[in-house]
């Protein structure tokens, strides 16, 4: 069932609205097909804009790193957070530069991330963020012993402030342009994944698994 966000006076689209969704599906889809998030934040004045992996269970973002780092240890002090992910779709080829465009589809979120203390909270958030990057890949793989997971933080952000904007189809050019012999169009873009290519230290005899040779977002 679909849900709508509340769209607030942070989240509220004003720059091409009609490019604006606030639907939790189609933030949920998004958030999941991307690889990489960017978490901005302020410290003492100074903005940071750090990429990061991230994985979500329902409504709520994770993100996890290094105890000692920074980015973490400010969050998990409640600092105003916003966090943003893009996928690109395609180029746009106008007939005039001023149109040029992008497809895409990308998200914000804004809030207040909070330090994941919970044990069983901990292991499902880095099993999600896991299996964000390879499906099934967390049951395969040896889990975290005590002393990693103590080395490890884990931050929740809740999607409760949002927005989606996405933008599709062909260029949009000025009326009197349409006649002028110049190409336009969309040239599409996609992550495609190759051969995957086994460690030097691998274990002879062992096969890449199905979800490493049939790679797909």
């Amino acid at each position: 069932m679909m849900s709508q966000l509340t769209p607030t006076g942070r989240t509220q689209v004003k720059r091409l609205p009609n490019r604006a969704s606030y639907d939790s599906e189609t933030i949920y889809h998004i958030l999941d097909e991307a690889f990489v998030c960017h978490i901005g934040f302020v410290v003492e004045g100074q903005p940071f804009v750090i990429p990061t992996g991230y994985g979500r269970l329902g409504d709520t973002v994770y993100v996890h790193g290094s105890a000692a780092s920074r980015m973490l240890r400010t969050l998990s002090e409640g600092v105003q957070v916003c966090v943003t992910v893009t996928l690109l779709d395609g180029l746009v080829l106008a007939r005039a530069v001023f149109h040029h465009s992008m497809n895409y589809r990308s998200v914000v979120i804004l809030g207040r991330a909070r330090l994941v203390e919970d044990p069983e909270e901990k292991m499902r958030a880095l099993e999600a963020i896991t299996n964000h990057i390879v499906h099934a890949r967390w049951k395969d793989a040896r889990l975290p012993t005590d002393t990693e997971l103590k080395a490890t933080s884990v931050l929740a952000l809740a999607i409760s402030e949002a927005s989606a904007k996405i933008r599709t189809g062909p260029p949009k050019d000025d009326e009197e342009d349409y006649t002028l012999p110049i190409w336009a169009g969309v040239v599409p873009l996609r992550l495609v994944a190759d051969a995957p290519v086994p460690d030097p230290r691998l274990v002879r005899g062992l096969a890449p698994p199905a979800y490493a040779q049939k790679y797909s977002r």
